[in-house]
């Protein structure tokens, strides 16, 4: 039996390491191809990611890249293009943040911060949704977080993230006559990555979610009838909801 994201490729964003990675292995562990880009390469875990996924038995294509330049997202597509013949599936996940106080935030961190996490997904969902168009199928998956509503630290970052729940119901309704196409979203909650354990320093983490529910969550997601999901923002009771406990 074929699984669900068989002959589909998957560019995922922000790939080498956390939610980014467990993403592209659950996107791999469906059934997909993918494209692994991220802004670092000379650590090992890009190519570590890339290779994780295929001993999955899949094809596997990592890209350096920034996604804040126009012309390295569309080297990278272009290239994505070039390997797999097409994109069927987007995830904008690339973000970045800071532990500062407002008060304590340079300026150059805040531009660094809307630019990675707003600027970023622009310009992915700019250069890729135009050949989604063409072939009248394809999902963008935004990347939210609860610091989108949730009020603590990472002011610059919750407002980020609430841009990008609403450039995804705007992007949505915009394209809403182009069936085939959806653009869609989650909000985790606090997931237990690397970067995030590294910010907790001894604090209670027992609540906070697994990777392995948005290691599978957003496969399933991507699999989904686009009508069923594009526009919506899927915290993990939607998810739930609709697809059921893991």
């Amino acid at each position: 039996m074929a699984l669900p994201l068989s002959g589909k490729s998957v560019l995922v964003t922000g790939a080498r390491q956390g939610l980014g990675k467990s993403i592209a292995l659950g996107m791999a562990e469906q059934g997909a191809d993918l494209i692994v880009c991220d802004r670092v390469t000379d650590d090992g875990k890009l190519t570590e990611t890339a290779g994780e996924i295929e001993a999955l038995g899949r094809k596997a294509l990592w890209l350096g890249g920034d996604i804040t330049v126009e012309e390295d997202v569309n080297d990278i597509v272009n290239k994505s293009i070039e390997k797999f013949g097409k994109i069927d599936v987007l995830v904008n996940n690339a973000g970045v943040t800071s532990q500062d106080s407002f008060l304590n935030l340079p300026y150059r961190r805040w531009r660094l911060i809307l630019s990675v996490n707003l600027d970023g997904t622009f310009l992915c969902s700019k250069v890729v949704l135009p050949h989604m168009i063409e072939k009248k199928s394809g999902m963008i998956i935004n990347v939210s977080s609860i610091l989108a509503h949730q009020i603590r630290m990472n002011i610059a970052y919750g407002v980020t993230k609430a841009g990008v729940e609403r450039f995804t119901m705007g992007l949505a309704r915009e394209i809403r006559k182009e069936t085939g196409i959806a653009v869609t979203c989650i909000r985790p909650y606090f997931v237990k990555t690397e970067v995030v354990m590294g910010f907790m320093d001894g604090r209670d983490i027992s609540d906070f979610e697994e990777p392995v529910i948005w290691q599978k969550y957003p496969a399933m997601l991507a699999a989904a009838k686009p009508e069923d999901v594009t526009g919506k923002i899927f915290d993990k009771a939607g998810l739930e909801e609709k697809f059921g406990k893991i």
